[in-house]
């Protein structure tokens, strides 16, 4: 997945939860609650979370504190299924006491992990998710063999090869969230279907309470201010105060 397409923006001031150089957060300030959002990238070790800050910066400039933390993909020391999940949760543990609504995002492969985690102990005071693009019905991201067969590499095969990694990972085998969730998804997004995204909402949201909010634009276009599809991140993030 390129990252090509979103602006870039300076770095926040680091945080460790962790001795690992994979294990620090990026700290937007903010003082109306906390945005855990967490950055996509097929879960592949090229793609880092700098390409998330413009979206973490707009988010502080509506008054959200965002943490944006790192996380090893596989490839990497501790990477891939369980290891990634494991070290997200320690991230979200270093920040679940912060005042306010918690609300944990995350784009793309970062969607699935925002609600895998939203199903964690450690996120039992999350106010809400927001899954953006996201990668939220591993066994169909595999089956469509999106970003070169990225969800077979993250979990180290297929769901016949690694049924337990995919009934632990995949959102759409974990049935409905703890807590709200509001999908945001491109209607022309061609990296990750909409299709993936309703096939979450279709096996496991709660329609009384959980949405699939469809926007104008492609993959891309829920991570960057400069899109009009980003103003319906920001009026859901802020649905959570």
């Amino acid at each position: 997945m390129t990252t090509a397409p979103l602006p870039s923006a300076d770095p926040g001031p680091l945080r460790s939860y962790g001795p690992a150089d994979t294990q620090v957060l990026e700290d937007f300030p903010g003082d109306r609650g906390t945005v855990f959002l967490v950055h996509g990238g097929f879960w592949r070790a090229r793609t880092d979370r700098s390409h998330a800050r413009a979206a973490a910066v707009a988010m502080a400039d509506r008054g959200w504190r965002v943490l944006l933390p790192e996380y090893p993909r596989p490839g990497m020391p501790g990477g891939g299924w369980p290891g990634t999940g494991d070290e997200l949760r320690r991230a979200l543990e270093w920040v679940a006491e912060t005042p306010g609504p918690l609300v944990l995002a995350g784009h793309s492969a970062g969607g699935q992990l925002a609600l895998w985690l939203a199903h964690q102990p450690v996120a039992a005071r999350a106010a809400g998710v927001v899954p953006l693009g996201g990668c939220l019905d591993l066994r169909l991201v595999h089956d469509l063999g999106l970003g070169d067969h990225a969800a077979g590499d993250f979990l180290g095969g297929s769901p016949e090869e690694q049924p337990e990694a995919y009934a632990t990972a995949d959102p759409a085998q974990l049935g409905p969230a703890p807590c709200p969730v509001v999908v945001v998804h491109g209607r022309d997004d061609d990296i990750v279907p909409l299709e993936v995204s309703r096939s979450w909402f279709d096996r496991c949201a709660r329609p009384d309470r959980d949405r699939l909010l469809t926007v104008d634009g492609d993959h891309f276009a829920v991570m960057d201010p400069s899109a009009p599809a980003f103003a319906t991140v920001l009026e859901t993030l802020d649905g959570f105060r």
